[in-house]
């Protein structure tokens, strides 16, 4: 193994796998598998056409797609023009899209042409745009994709500086204000594609990673994509998560990991006992983006009989920093140990290590850490300390460097001065029988501060009673950390990658109290 994580340009280290892998699959996809070789060609000639249209090195990219093979494509086209890909969220709103495109400056777009009516309401209202290309046909005037795909013209080296050319810039959800472009370069992410090899154990050309969680996301983007096609390995792109879908179409490919956020699992959990079968192929499960609730993983290793992997990281990370170690000791409740190449301490306000098994700040320090917001500095300097990243996430260490996350910094409920954990609140709730998930949140409260809050979905064909819910949290918490309030909802707000919205929550609250802060 070794020591230093790979510092080098993306388009290089495909370009490696295209030569060592050429002729196996890298994408399976629903129309059949693409080859390396023909990921390599065509991303060669998106990246020139995109040159002959006047894209430039350090310019950016917007790139609108839902997981596809095309996806892969784009993306690495951009990449090779020298150009940083923006990708987009496809689930945002067409005026939420111009803004992240306007703040970018993009110089092109490459959508889907399932997003064509969204497309060319954005198109209209970005002033830098110079290039709109469809996947697929366009009914706006947009460039058709195989007329990107037919440019014959060579493709110009791009000499890449990898520490200091950007490759992507991430923008996060805005859930504390407008939303900010992390910029990852070359170095960021080929960096953390190496640590993240090094802690999954992949074999070479021989994994299929089932990809089903959405590619313009970090976690997919790196790990599902990056990742596996530096190791030569094959993904197979779904664009939603229907549990039987997931469980058939891992089947047909036999699919070796599965990639998942929380939510997946629990639903994963629902499907009838006799069709676990068909998950037989996976060789274990990585599950990041949010805490798993314990109960989750237990329930889903005893019926599936496969591990599952807890991990995590922020965008601004590139965004892997820990993982439960695969085919260690994996502690559940644990986000496991820094990945090779990735430093992480427990910091308190003033920046000072805590000590073990305190709660605190968790600060990282690597290559992998991005280079800033984009187009703004004092927001770039104020979540950087000494060479550290500081997340936002609160939660400890343990003697053996094992990592737990307690709950967003944001997150935070102070009960008369007293710190609530949301996180520890939810782990009690998911171990009630009959409460598929639950989601706890503070509220405004003249006497106390703030109060817990929860929100608890039901399980299928299960009576909820709060009286009950309330006895169970009772026996389980101190009295300060009772929800005053329960919400028996059926439905809990997420994102495309299924991470719980508590954000929309909260406004639902103010809502309810007057107030709605989102016409501030």
């Amino acid at each position: 193994m070794d020591e230093k994580p790979e510092i080098i340009d993306l388009p290089a280290l495909i370009r490696r796998s295209a030569r060592t892998f050429a002729k196996q699959a890298a994408v399976l996809s629903n129309e059949g598998p693409v080859t390396f070789a023909e990921i390599d060609q065509m991303s060669e000639r998106v990246g020139a056409y995109l040159a002959c249209r006047g894209i430039e090195k350090g310019d950016r990219v917007a790139l609108y797609c839902m997981n596809c093979a095309e996806f892969a494509i784009a993306y690495l086209g951009i990449l090779k023009a020298g150009a940083a890909v923006v990708p987009v969220n496809v689930l945002l709103r067409p005026v939420e899209i111009q803004f992240i495109l306007s703040d970018a400056a993009v110089r092109a777009i490459i959508y889907h042409d399932a997003f064509e009516e969204a497309a060319s309401i954005v198109r209209q209202g970005v002033d830098s745009l110079r290039v709109s290309i469809a996947l697929g046909t366009s009914r706006s005037g947009a460039i058709p994709w195989n007329e990107v795909l037919a440019c014959e013209k060579p493709l110009a080296r791009i000499a890449f500086d990898p520490g200091n050319d950007l490759a992507v810039i991430l923008y996060t959800s805005g859930t504390t204000g407008r939303p900010k472009g992390a910029m990852l370069s070359h170095a960021n992410l080929s960096a953390n594609v190496w640590s993240v090899l090094q802690a999954l154990k992949w074999r070479p050309g021989r994994e299929v990673i089932l990809l089903v969680l959405p590619m313009f996301h970090a976690f997919a983007a790196t790990v599902g994509m990056l990742s596996a096609l530096a190791r030569g390995c094959a993904f197979v792109p779904m664009t939603r998560f229907e549990p039987l879908q997931v469980l058939n179409r891992i089947a047909a490919t036999r699919a070796t990991i599965f990639l998942g956020v929380p939510s997946m699992y629990s639903l994963l959990l629902r499907v009838d006992d006799d069709k676990t079968g068909l998950f037989q192929s996976i060789r274990y499960c990585v599950s990041g983006g949010a805490a798993l609730p314990v109960s989750v993983l237990q329930q889903f290793e005893s019926k599936f009989g496969t591990r599952i992997y807890e991990g995590d990281g922020p965008t601004e990370c590139s965004p892997v920093t820990c993982l439960n170690p695969v085919d260690g000791e994996a502690r559940p409740g644990t986000v496991g140990l820094a990945i090779p190449g990735v430093e992480m301490k427990v910091v308190d306000e003033n920046g000072i290590r805590v000590a073990t098994g305190e709660v605190g700040e968790i600060a990282v320090r690597g290559p992998n850490v991005m280079r800033g917001y984009w187009n703004l500095p004092q927001e770039s300097a104020a979540v950087m300390r000494d060479g550290w990243f500081l997340t936002g996430d609160l939660g400890s260490e343990d003697p053996d460097g094992y990592f737990s996350i307690v709950d967003r910094k944001k997150d935070l409920v102070i009960v008369n001065g007293m710190n609530v954990y949301p996180r520890m609140i939810e782990e009690v709730l998911y171990r009630f029988e009959g409460i598929r998930e639950a989601a706890v949140i503070g509220e405004p409260h003249s006497t106390h501060g703030e109060i817990p809050v929860a929100y608890v979905v039901a399980a299928d064909g299960a009576g909820l009673a709060e009286t009950e819910i309330r006895r169970w949290c009772q026996e389980h918490l101190g009295r300060y950390q009772v929800p005053r309030k329960f919400y028996l909802v059926t439905e809990l707000p997420k994102n495309a990658a299924g991470k719980i919205l508590k954000r929309e929550l909260s406004r639902k609250g103010e809502i309810e109290r007057g107030f709605d802060s989102s016409s501030l």
